[in-house]
């Protein structure tokens, strides 16, 4: 998988695409929906996301972007993911579904299948992604009861550092995949480039454990205290520091693990302000700063030597407010 954001990008994919000409690639188009044309004779499959469509041409409907997005991958024999993502769920479906943000996600992969059916495009799959395992099992199960013939990519998104971001990850997929939900997986953990690998062993395992029936306890008072959101540092990141920080991060709040508190840890601008809103303090991470929020509001923006100092001025300030 690889993302891709610009022209320059697209060239650089080329150049890849040459060294690993046996490679099955699949390309995450991000918020410039218009590359698909040049993106879709390099790769195998085309991911865009139902939340971004919106950014770019406001002039258009989506269902012209779908469409522009549906016939470059027509004429190149590729596949494409409708790749939803809780963090940045289409403006208009989190409005009408306020309430249920699983039902927000469900609406929208199943308007965008129906869409793409309606084109005559039938090579495609969903994934509906969130950071709670519990909402990614629900998600899932519903869009599973409507469209079961609809392929299914399961992923905990921001699922973290090991060991937590690997049992968050496990509760979700035992759940789908015993029940014969799912058909592709993605493990998710936060980890630096040269130890990416843990991810697809990681993956592995669990599917041998459902497999032979080994279903592993959830440690008790799992994220009853505090909890880590951290995203798994993909190619949006613009700072190798990213992984990092978020080590530091779950070093430095050991102090706070038995309150109720969620901190996100993000790496890129894509999806890292949408996706640290739920969370009492959200880090989405730049080239060269970090940017401070407390639940939607934004505080600041440091650089990467001051945000350790500053996040923990406002975990000690929130803590003391809770009791």
């Amino acid at each position: 998988r690889i993302a891709v954001d610009s022209e320059q990008d697209v060239e650089a994919l080329r150049t890849l695409r040459q060294q690993f000409p046996d490679s099955v690639w699949s390309v995450d188009l991000q918020e410039n929906y218009k590359l698909a044309p040049i993106v879709a004779p390099l790769v195998d499959k085309i991911r865009y996301n139902p939340g971004h469509l919106f950014h770019l041409e406001k002039d258009k409907t989506i269902r012209e972007k779908v469409e522009f997005i549906v016939n470059a991958a027509k004429q190149n024999d590729c596949a494409i993911r409708i790749g939803v993502n809780c963090g940045s769920v289409d403006p208009d479906y989190k409005e009408r579904y306020k309430d249920d943000s699983v039902e927000a996600m469900v609406r929208s992969a199943v308007d965008h299948c129906q869409m793409l059916d309606e084109m005559g495009f039938e090579n495609y799959c969903v994934s509906l992604k969130d950071s709670d395992s519990q909402k990614v099992i629900e998600a899932n199960r519903r869009f599973s009861k409507e469209r079961p013939d609809v392929p299914l990519h399961l992923g905990v998104t921001e699922a973290g550092l090991p060991p937590e971001g690997i049992i968050k990850t496990r509760i979700a997929f035992e759940q789908l995949i015993s029940a014969g939900i799912g058909d592709t997986i993605r493990v998710s953990l936060t980890l630096p480039n040269e130890d990416k690998g843990q991810e697809i062993q990681v993956g592995r395992e669990i599917l041998k454990d459902i497999e032979e029936g080994r279903f592993r306890s959830v440690p008790e008072n799992f994220l009853d205290g505090l909890n880590i959101i951290a995203c798994p540092s993909c190619s949006r990141v613009e700072n190798e520091k990213f992984v990092d920080l978020a080590q530091d991060v779950r070093k430095m709040t050991e102090y706070a693990e038995k309150h109720k508190l969620t901190i996100a840890v993000m790496g890129c601008r894509v999806n890292g302000p949408g996706e640290t809103d739920d969370a009492d303090l959200g880090l989405w991470c730049g080239p060269t700063r970090v940017n401070l929020k407390k639940g939607t509001e934004t505080l600041g923006s440091y650089s990467y030597e001051e945000i350790l100092g500053q996040l923990k001025k406002e975990i000690d300030l929130m803590i003391f407010e809770k009791v």
